[in-house]
């Protein structure tokens, strides 16, 4: 079987050119060569090691009790193969090492031992890092997106992909990149926010990290869930222009070749099974040429067809390539073939994706990486390091009273169920929060190490400063989270939604109180945890959960200072309640350096540079929500996109940008000056918005089209350079099956900003010439040039 395989090898040899392609603009057709080698090698297989490429099992299917391979099963469960393995690393607690083993050992039998001898695709979460023991727990997305930084953003998923690779992981299920209108859903976390711009340079950043070297060495990233899931009721216009956009960036500009379509349904069809959605608009617009995989048991969940056969039919011929997790549905497809409920075109062209998938990443090599034979270490110095400057970034100040940062002789009281607790920290998807929801299992602060506040509070105090903790109360009285079928059904399980998270501490407000009275500050760590935001997991609305608000509300009684520090996966509703705080703190699931990164902002070690991702709600809402509906004051935001503050000020000055241009003209670039004007050194991100001068323009009222984050030095200026491309004036128009992105000479507004709401400079651009259309856009980002 060995020599089978590896002749098998020699007449299928890997274009290495095409292969590792992998930051090259793909809306191109596969070569030649690459198109050829596929079908040699479809031409090779039988009808069941076909149908065995479109499914995927749970690697520890294969292992019995003391971990040894079971060949037995082996035969019984994949004697054609398999294409995938599913979440191979989260689903027992096992080293980087035991999990390569793992890998080797069934790459080796399927290599061996199966007709065609084609390796598997194992495949993980890595939304804030790789979802295995021992692994760096970075800030979760919607944090990393508050910092503004894709340079940080790329290092982490560089550091992720390397690490992944070596344990024999080819294809990661992430990033989402769902632009998030709704402030109230459950996987907002897992999201960039509410901007289609900063997603799809973030999502760009991540694919670029994680694919760094080209498939062959780096891991796949996959784009989800296409399309729309998260952004709320969308027309046309807005999903072609604004919700594709982070999905046709990373396809087109970082070689993104896997994409996951929603559990949800657009036009009435599940995004699964929607020809619309994955035939004419991904595969035909778009131009993708890679692979689409369903959500875990979407396919199971398209409604009114009589079995698993009718599923299969319909997620298959609507465009979707593989079933996961397991299968179940598209093991009916011999059948589905036969009775002709299946095109034998739609067939095909599924199993040579997964084949054209598993060439470019090097499987069918003769010197395949297929896992690293060293012994594996996860989280180094180097991955805490990049945790902790993600985390210091992502923080956004919201309020500051003159409170902070916390210096001299004083006490600081700590308190509140996220003080000393690492659900602060962890969002979902990380190991932690996936083995807690899941499988039910705690375990525990230290796989790795993860810093609590009340840890980096204690241990970072400068002289003068003393810290007391005592936890005060608890999340939740009761169990929030509601019960709804929706998303993954594994999770549909009463006991795994109705729990809540038993920290293990006391939580006694009357002690809490007795020390606020000896201090000179407060600090109230509130917020969420993995049970009341995530996947799945609704509570009843979006003000801090449990009697916390109550309990803030009597520290502020005592008349000290209190610094309320929100922790979770969401912004909260805080109303009233943040006019009478002296400072508020919107930290995020800040990662396993998240304790460490929030003392040093509020010990002032690190000025805070993070800014919203999100508009920040004022009141509860389960409707869209997004600042680029209109530049008037929104009653229902308390702090708008793009706000953050720090600690000190910068001043904008001297804007400078040609009055005209040419609608053929690629780009124009503008400049402007930041001065840092107050006492501290710091980061400003200055965020570049444009605006229509006229209403009948087809454009967002405002909408962001760059962004520079500018470190300034104590009284420092700065000039910052902005090429602006001409075709981000444009939008999206369609005639008939026509669609197009078009720009159109008139004036502009270009408007410079802290914020979506704090706009320091502006100035009209007119456009002359006529209108130029192109089937899709060249440049989708602006380049911003900032000194050093």
């Amino acid at each position: 079987m060995k020599d089978k395989f590896f002749l098998l090898l020699a007449t299928v040899a890997v274009n290495a050119a095409a292969a590792s392609a992998a930051v090259v603009p793909l809306a191109d057709s596969p070569s030649a060569a690459e198109t050829r080698r596929v079908n040699e090698i479809y031409s090779r297989m039988s009808q069941p090691e076909r149908v065995a490429q479109l499914q995927s099992r749970f690697m520890d299917d294969l292992f019995d009790a003391q971990g040894q391979l079971d060949t037995a099963q082996c035969r019984r469960l994949i004697p054609y193969g398999i294409g995938h393995f599913s979440q191979y690393a989260s689903q027992l607690p096992l080293s980087a090492n035991v999990l390569r083993d793992r890998v080797a050992a069934i790459q080796q039998w399927l290599m061996r031992h199966t007709p065609t001898g084609i390796p598997a695709l194992f495949h993980e979460e890595v939304l804030s890092g790789i979802n295995a023991r021992d692994a760096t727990v970075y800030p979760q997305q919607i944090g990393l997106s508050c910092s503004f930084n894709p340079q940080l953003a790329e290092r982490k998923t560089l550091q992720t992909g390397r690490a992944l690779r070596r344990m024999g992981g080819v294809l990661s299920l992430s990033p989402m990149v769902d632009v998030c209108r709704n402030p109230s859903f459950n996987r907002l976390e897992e999201s960039y926010g509410e901007d289609a711009y900063l997603s799809a340079v973030l999502g760009t950043a991540f694919v670029r990290g994680l694919q760094a070297g080209g498939l062959k060495r780096g891991v796949s990233a996959c784009s989800k869930h296409y399309l729309g899931y998260g952004g709320g009721d969308a027309d046309e216009k807005e999903l072609m222009e604004e919700i594709l956009m982070p999905h046709e960036a990373m396809i087109r500009l970082a070689g993104s070749k896997v994409v996951m379509p929603g559990y949800h349904a657009v036009h009435g069809t599940k995004c699964v099974a929607n020809g619309e959605l994955l035939t004419d608009i991904l595969r035909g617009y778009v131009g993708f040429d890679g692979m689409v995989v369903s959500d875990y048991n979407a396919i199971d969940q398209i409604p009114g067809l009589p079995g698993p056969m009718q599923r299969a039919a319909a997620a298959i011929n609507g465009g979707n390539d593989v079933d996961f997790p397991v299968g179940s549905n598209y093991a009916t497809l011999p059948e589905a073939l036969q009775l002709g409920l299946v095109g034998n075109e739609a067939f095909e062209r599924a199993v040579k994706n997964v084949l054209r998938h598993k060439l470019r990443c090097g499987l069918f090599d003769s010197d395949a990486y297929l896992y690293s034979p060293d012994d594996i270490r996860l989280d180094s110095p180097e991955e805490r390091r990049t945790a902790y400057e993600l985390a210091t970034q992502s923080v956004v100040l919201l309020e500051n009273r003159g409170v902070l940062p916390l210096r001299g002789r004083q006490t600081v009281l700590l308190t509140g169920p996220n003080a000393h607790s690492m659900w602060a920290m962890c969002g979902d998807y990380s190991f932690q929060s996936m083995s807690y929801f899941w499988k039910k299992t705690d375990v525990g602060p230290d796989c790795p190490h993860i810093v609590t506040l009340n840890e980096g509070m204690t241990r970072r105090a400068p002289s003068g400063v003393s810290v007391l903790y005592s936890r005060g109360c608890d999340w939740t009285e009761e169990i929030e989270t509601r019960y709804q079928e929706l998303g993954d059904e594994r999770a549909w399980e009463y006991g795994i939604l109705h729990r809540k998270v038993d920290s293990g501490q006391p939580a006694n407000a009357d002690e809490a109180l007795a020390l606020a009275k000896g201090c000179d500050v407060i600090v109230a760590a509130m917020g969420e945890n993995v049970m009341l935001c995530g996947e799945n997991r609704d509570r009843r609305g979006l003000r801090l959960p449990g009697s916390q608000e109550a309990y803030v509300r009597r520290l502020i009684a005592t008349g000290k200072p209190v610094v309320l520090v929100v922790f979770g996966g969401r912004a909260q509703v805080l109303g009233n309640l943040a006019d009478e705080c002296a400072a508020v703190v919107q930290a995020w699931y800040s990662g396993e350096e998240g304790g460490n990164a929030v003392a040093d902002m509020l010990y002032g070690l690190v000025s805070p540079s993070g800014k919203l991702s999100v508009s920040y709600p004022r009141v509860e809402l389960d409707s869209t929500l997004c600042y680029n509906r209109s530049t008037q004051t929104d009653p229902r935001v308390q702090w708008p996109f793009g706000h953050g503050l720090t600690y000190t000020t910068f001043r904008y000055a001297n804007l400078r940008v040609a009055p005209e241009a040419r609608t053929t003209d690629e780009a124009l670039t503008l400049s402007f000056d930041v001065t840092n004007t107050g006492g501290a050194e710091a980061t400003e991100t200055a965020q570049l918005y444009l605006s229509p001068t006229r209403p009948s323009q087809p454009l967002r009222p405002i909408q962001l089209q760059g962004f520079a984050r500018v470190h300034l030095a104590k009284g420092q200026t700065k000039t910052v350079s902005i090429r602006l491309y001409t075709e981000q004036m444009g939008h999206y128009t369609r005639e008939g099956r026509r669609r197009r992105w078009r720009v159109e000479p008139g004036a502009y507004t270009l408007k410079l900003g802290a914020s979506s709401a704090d706009i320091r400079l502006q100035q009209d651009v007119v456009l002359k010439g006529r209108a130029v259309e192109k089937p899709l856009r060249e440049h989708y980002f602006s380049v911003t040039t900032v000194p050093e």
